[in-house]
C-alpha cells in the first residue's frame, strides 16, 4: 500500500508506532488501556452468557483468534478431525478418526486371482472377473473392452497393455522399430504392471479386463506370463475378425499405433494359431461394437461354467 508524501504512517503496534513493544513498556507506570467491552447486542441477537466465576474464556491455539462474542464455533463435518481450538460443541467425530489421519483407506493385498463362481443369472451378471482379451492390431480389442467394462452393472476396470507400455515417454522402445532386448524388457515390465493392477482391482471387488496382442507361438509374449502375473482365474478370449476388417481398422489409426499392411497381415496370420487351442474365439467381422461386447459377455459366462484349459 502506498501513502502520500508527508502523510503519517499508520501505527504497527497496539496503541503505538513502535513494532513489538507493549503498551506498558511505552508508558511506564500507566495502568494500561481499559479492557474493550463487547458491543451491545443488536436487534434479534442474544447476549452471550458470562463465563462462570473464576473461569475465563476457552483458550485459543497459538496464532488463532478467539471466536467472536455471540457466535458459536462451527462443528466439524462428519468424519472430519476437529481442528485446533475446537470447543467440543456439536456432534462428536467418529472414534476411529484420530488426529493426524488423512483419510487413508486400508486396502487388502492383491493375491493370485482364483476362478470365479458361476453367475446365478444370464451372462456374467455380478461376477468379479479377470479377463484377457487377445487379438491382432485392428481387431477392436480396446474399443470392445472399454464398452464391455462400461456396460457391466458391477465395478469393472479396463487396462490396456499398449497404454501401459507407452507410459515410458523418454527411451520408449517401439516394437515397430524391431523387437530387441529393450522392447522385450519394456513389454515384460508393462505386463507385470498390468498383472499387479488386475490383482489389486480384484482384491478390492473390482473386475478387470486387459487387452493384449498375445501370440500363440511365442513364449515371450504368450499366455504363461499373464497367468503367472494375474493368477489361474484369468479368463482369456480371442477376438479375431477377418483380415480385410483388420486392415480397414488399422488404416484409420494414427501415430505408432498404425502398422504397415504387411505387418498387419503377418500378425493376423500368426493369430490364426489360436484356432484349435481350446480358447474361445469371437469372429467379430460382421458385429458392431455393442454386439461384440454382448457376445463377449456370453462367452465369458460359458468360460466361468467350463474354464478353458490353457
Amino acid at each position: 500500500m502506498q501513502h502520500a508524501v508527508g502523510a503519517p504512517l499508520p501505527p504497527h503496534g497496539p496503541g503505538s508506532g513502535h513494532v513489538g513493544r507493549p503498551y506498558q513498556a511505552q508508558h511506564p507506570g500507566h495502568p494500561g488501556p481499559p479492557p474493550i467491552s463487547p458491543p451491545p447486542p443488536g436487534p434479534g441477537q442474544v447476549q452471550p452468557a458470562p463465563p462462570p466465576p473464576g473461569q475465563g474464556p476457552a483458550p485459543s491455539a497459538p496464532g488463532q483468534a478467539p471466536p467472536a462474542p455471540g457466535h458459536a464455533q462451527p462443528s466439524p463435518a462428519p468424519g472430519q478431525v476437529p481442528g485446533p481450538g475446537w470447543s467440543g460443541t456439536g456432534p462428536t467425530p467418529p472414534a476411529r478418526e484420530a488426529v493426524g489421519h488423512t483419510g487413508h483407506v486400508q486396502l487388502p493385498p492383491g493375491g493370485p486371482v482364483p476362478l470365479p463362481a458361476p453367475p446365478a443369472e444370464p451372462g456374467t451378471g455380478g461376477a468379479t472377473l479377470a479377463v484377457l482379451l487377445i487379438g491382432p492390431a485392428g481387431a477392436g480389442k480396446t474399443t470392445v473392452a472399454k464398452l464391455w467394462a462400461a456396460r457391466r452393472r458391477v465395478p469393472t476396470a479396463h487396462v490396456s497393455l499398449d497404454d501401459v507400455r507407452e507410459w515410458v515417454r523418454s527411451g520408449f522402445a517401439d516394437p515397430q522399430a524391431g523387437w530387441n532386448d529393450h522392447s522385450e524388457a519394456q513389454y515384460r515390465l508393462a505386463r507385470r504392471t498390468c498383472g499387479f493392477a488386475a490383482r489389486n482391482f480384484l482384491a478390492n471387488g473390482i473386475s478387470c479386463i486387459l487387452d493384449d496382442a498375445v501370440f500363440p507361438d511365442r513364449p515371450v509374449v504368450g499366455l504363461g506370463g499373464w497367468k503367472r502375473h494375474v493368477g489361474p482365474g484369468l479368463l482369456p478370449v480371442v477376438l479375431l475378425p477377418g483380415l480385410e476388417i483388420v486392415l480397414e481398422r488399422n488404416a484409420a489409426r494414427s501415430g505408432n499405433r498404425r502398422l504397415s499392411d504387411e505387418e498387419v497381415a503377418r500378425i493376423h496370420g500368426r493369430m490364426a494359431g489360436w484356432y484349435g487351442s481350446g480358447l474361445p474365439i469371437i469372429d467379430n467381422s460382421t458385429y458392431d461394437v455393442e454386439t461384440t461386447a454382448r457376445v463377449l459377455d456370453d462367452v465369458l459366462a460359458r468360460s466361468i461354467a467350463s474354464p478353458p484349459a490353457w
